[in-house]
């Protein structure tokens, strides 16, 4: 733990957001070197325009690609466009409407000329086909935001008509044409002056606020927490959901307090993250610090809210802080919601699986069967989860980064994309509903299934190892204990579907490690967990990255 970490930022920590600035329109990628490149992670394009990663140039082309993608695949209906509150947010989002301008789609940006929620942008995509019917020409959306990424950062998200993260097949053919569009000059990019662009017919606008805030009553009982009076206090951390917490309390009728609600581009309000940056984590308690001392028990031992929530910048994770629990660890808050969901939601198909990424707690796999719900599985991954929030047949989708989404109270669709403002709303239902807060209600779970321990820790590695970790089959590992138990499996695949999980996951009766690549640093990330305490948590680690540097050597 850094020295700094939890305290508030200071002016060297602070990004200079005219060099940011400049540095997007004047500086040019070297395309020989790959990290300057075009390449789609599991959210898009991210990367810093000071590191020559999210530049003008990298924003055009990969506009276009995007529009030939989308007339490719026949996608003729509207494309939302949406951004966050970082600095490099709004410059993209006016390269991308120049390039989409000019190829002539019709484009809907946001009506309050504000920032727009991750979340608000699939609500707005998925009720737009919906209304639209079958055979009708349909919509999809771009939304700017590199989500939690510090300050200096830019990113850039593509979601098709199902309204969540695009699949690989389509973000690996957007940055392959990307690229090439960048190695050839740019020719084949058609562009029109911002100011014609945002003039043109195909020009519109949509309320992506009203469209989300006025929707919330057919996926959370707001009435409960109305009734009990919840006391909420809210942190948008400076994100893209500032606006949108305070419409909930006021057309909702709760009791309801912005708790923090500056947007500042440098982030100066913000607290240091474990490693000293800026980072708007709301699942770190170095990033919420600040809320966090706004919860402590007076002396009279009462605390200004029941429950406090954060969200990133742009609003598709969520953080929950209890009176008697802190900051919840989001595989806690996970096993919780997933409990409390699937026996309150009478409308959701009964036959609904439970869905969660391979490197979420296993004490969900423990909630799962006993709500007698078939669990499924997948790879890290918001993408993995749309099929089944689409249909109904996976009405609760969940990951360890505090990522998560679940259906109507009808069990048809809310959104395909992580929806932290849903997630934070749900605590004060669980709270006016139960009695208790979500941090009581795990403690009852442990009791009944035990009590889990789990941690995540980087190991260096060169490019060629974090590639040879990913090509890794079952065979690769000879191990047949892992920390004194027996391996009861070996997963390079996800049981849920078979998909490649780009890594390894080994698996024993009490404790489990994954190790995946880094998609960004030159370290593979080991995630681990055990029923059995603190120190075989730390043998399961210290074991596990023994056997991934001798198999990926």
């Amino acid at each position: 733990m850094a020295s700094r970490a939890g305290t508030v930022a200071q002016p060297q920590d602070l990004v200079d957001i005219t060099a940011l600035l400049d540095a997007y329109y004047d500086i040019s990628p070297d395309l020989g070197d790959p990290g300057q490149r075009v390449v789609f992670g599991t959210s898009g394009h991210r990367g810093s325009s000071l590191k020559a990663s999210f530049n003008e140039k990298h924003i055009v082309a990969i506009t276009q690609a995007i529009v030939e993608y989308r007339a490719a695949q026949g996608v003729t209906g509207p494309l939302f466009l949406a951004k966050d509150t970082h600095a490099l947010s709004e410059p993209a989002q006016n390269s991308a409407l120049e390039v989409l301008a000019a190829n002539g789609v019709q484009v809907l940006i946001d009506a309050r000329h504000g920032f727009t929620p991750t979340p608000a942008l699939s609500h707005a995509i998925l009720t737009y086909n919906r209304n639209a019917g079958a055979g009708a020409p349909q919509a999809d959306g771009i939304v700017v935001t590199p989500s939690h990424n510090p300050p200096g950062d830019g990113g850039f998200k593509y979601n098709p008509p199902h309204g969540g993260p695009a699949d690989s097949d389509a973000t690996g053919w957007i940055a392959n044409r990307a690229n090439e569009l960048l190695e050839n000059g740019l020719r084949g990019v058609k562009r029109i002056p911002l100011a014609d662009a945002q003039a043109a017919d195909t020009t519109g606008k949509f309320d992506f606020l009203s469209s989300y805030v006025d929707d919330l009553p057919s996926v959370l009982n707001l009435d409960a927490i109305r009734d009990a009076g919840v006391r909420i206090g809210a942190d948008p951390m400076g994100g893209a959901s500032v606006d949108y917490w305070g419409e909930i309390a006021e057309r909702h009728h709760l009791n309801l307090t912005v708790v923090n609600p500056t947007v500042d581009p440098q982030w100066a309000f913000m607290t240091l993250d474990w490693d000293e940056k800026i980072r708007m984590d709301c699942s770190s308690p170095s990033a919420m610090a600040s809320l966090i001392q706004r919860m402590t028990v007076g002396a009279d031992g009462s605390t200004a809210y029941d429950i406090a929530t954060g969200n990133d910048a742009d609003a598709d994770r969520h953080g929950i802080v209890t009176p008697d629990g802190g900051l919840m660890n989001p595989n806690h808050y996970l096993a919780v919601a997933i409990d409390y969901l699937y026996r309150n939601r009478s409308g959701w198909n009964p036959a609904s699986v439970v869905g969660k990424t391979l490197v979420s707690s296993s004490i969900i796999d423990r909630v799962a069967e006993s709500l007698g719900r078939k669990l499924v599985e997948v790879p890290v991954g918001f993408k993995w989860f749309v099929p089944g929030l689409l249909s109904g047949d996976g009405a609760f989708g969940g990951e360890e980064s505090a990522g998560a989404s679940f259906n109507k109270l009808d069990g048809s669709v809310w959104t395909t994309d992580k929806d932290g403002i849903l997630l934070a709303l749900l605590a004060s239902e669980i709270t006016a509903v139960t009695g208790k807060s979500p941090s009581q209600l795990y403690k009852g779970l442990t009791d009944q299934f035990g009590a889990p321990v789990y941690a995540r820790i980087d190991a260096a590695a060169t490019r060629e190892q974090k590639s040879a970790l990913g090509r890794l089959s079952p065979s690769d590992v000879t191990a047949t204990e892992l920390a004194g138990e027996a391996i009861t499996a070996k997963l390079t695949e996800a049981p849920g579907n078979g998909a490649s999980i780009g890594g390894l996951k080994v698996v024993t009766e009490n404790a489990w490690f994954a190790a995946r690549p880094s998609g960004t640093e030159d370290v593979y990330k080991i995630y681990a967990e055990s029923f059995k305490g603190e120190e075989h948590l730390k043998q399961v680690q210290a074991e596990a990255k023994a056997l991934v540097d001798s198999v990926i050597a």
